[in-house]
């Protein structure tokens, strides 16, 4: 939440000012000097605010909470600004069920009183909480109505961090690359640490391998400059990060039908050879059991017929299945090569790994919104994962969070889509 130096039309002291100035450059210890022993709402509000710049979260919620309650109705302005802090404290615990009406009420009580800067700050809430589970479009629309150029510099910062990481999931790396340079500049402006170790989180994982391509069964990592230099090339893609089959025209969404993005991708891995029928049957519905084409039985046989025709169907704008003596074959209408796109860590859940790489801490509730999945789905796969040591978890019942360190040189969370499949 940023400074102003008013409440709710009420002069502050010099200490309430000079704390609100010191935590507005990002000294929460300087503005902590000045009110601790405080306890009337201004310093309570700036107490929380400071609190959560030193990361003791659970305390800071309190403490903005009984500000909003001693401010009551007849201040709005101040109990807006402490919505919209709780509303940040919520996000940074990843609490995604906090009310968004709650933080939009609040960002129109200060549009409505000329307060544009914390209105600001609310809508970049607002837009994070969107990227964060997936909600691209939205982001978008919603960063597009805001100008930063007449908002402080940290504020800008936060506008081209959150451009960044749209640009990132676009896959628009030359987007990204001015974003993140914008945001530098900004942050440096701003000379506010904890800013500027964010923009160069966000600039690592530009830098860092957002996929694997496979073709003609080699693989290496590639970078997101990579992937967008695919994207406009005349290479058939088929894209194992977004579920999508694309040619240079069109593109074809497999995200709610696994089963034929099973087998294109594995048509697309073996290009340009043809895949066995045992092997399609592994791939498509898991049967590991089978181990040659002589076990495979008729209900098997069926079934991958059927849906054979289904991603032939799905494909026809692009591509033709062609039926082998031994299995099926991928084969694009325009010349082209086809190559894979892969996660650069796959296993059968590298999408909740990657959401807990943030190095933050998760609700399984939090998790199954970002993921657009049931709790129940969220909770087996964190307990399979915790069995295996790969995560951890503290606290109790609804206090429960989930963590996992960063994994160190990957892109995570802005290269990932929403969509899981148990």
């Amino acid at each position: 939440m940023h400074g102003s130096n008013k409440y709710g039309g009420i002069e502050m002291d010099s200490m309430i000012t000079a704390a609100a100035q010191a935590l507005a450059v990002g000294d929460p210890l300087g503005a902590l000097n000045r009110v601790a022993l405080r306890n009337d709402p201004p310093a309570l509000a700036l107490r929380g605010i400071a609190m959560a710049q030193l990361g003791e979260l659970a305390r800071a919620k309190v403490l903005v909470r009984e500000a909003a309650r001693a401010f009551g109705a007849k201040e709005p302005i101040s109990r807006a600004r402490c919505v919209i802090a709780e509303a940040e404290i919520a996000l940074a615990t990843r609490d995604l069920g906090w009310p968004a009406k709650t933080l939009d009420a609040a960002r129109s009580v200060l549009e409505q009183h000329g307060d544009r800067v914390n209105a600001a700050h609310a809508r970049y809430l607002e837009i994070r909480r969107d990227v964060l589970i997936g909600n691209i479009d939205n982001a978008e629309r919603l960063l597009a109505e805001i100008n930063p150029e007449f908002l402080p510099v940290s504020l800008k910062a936060i506008h081209y961090l959150l451009a960044a990481g749209i640009a990132m999931r676009r896959c628009h790396a030359r987007a990204a690359h001015d974003a993140i340079a914008h945001a530098e500049r900004a942050a440096r402006s701003a000379g506010i640490h904890a800013l500027m170790a964010e923009v160069e989180s966000a600039a690592r994982i530009l830098r860092s391998p957002a996929a694997r391509l496979i073709a003609q069964g080699e693989s290496h990592d590639v970078l997101l400059d990579d992937i967008e230099k695919l994207f406009s090339s005349k290479n058939f893609i088929v894209d194992a990060c977004r579920y999508v089959v694309r040619d240079e025209r069109n593109a074809i969404s497999l995200a709610t039908r696994p089963i034929l993005f099973a087998l294109a991708r594995a048509l697309g891995e073996a290009w340009p050879n043809d895949v066995p029928r045992n092997i399609l049957v592994v791939e498509a519905f898991r049967a590991n059991h089978i181990k040659d084409a002589k076990t495979i039985d008729e209900s098997y046989r069926a079934r991958l017929r059927v849906e054979i025709g289904r991603l032939r169907s799905a494909l026809s704008p692009l591509a033709d299945i062609m039926a082998t003596s031994r299995g099926f074959a991928l084969v694009p209408h325009q010349p082209a090569d086809v190559i894979v796109l892969a996660r650069p860590i796959e296993e059968k859940y590298a999408t909740i790994l990657a959401f807990l790489a943030d190095g933050e801490p998760w609700s399984s509730s939090a998790l199954a919104l970002a993921l657009g999945i049931s709790q129940r789905t969220v909770q087996r796969a964190l307990d399979v994962l915790a069995a295996d040591g790969k995560i951890q978890s503290f606290g109790e019942g609804r206090s429960r969070r989930w963590l996992t360190p960063p994994l160190p040189g990957f892109a995570t969370t802005l290269l990932l889509p929403s969509a899981f499949a148990d």
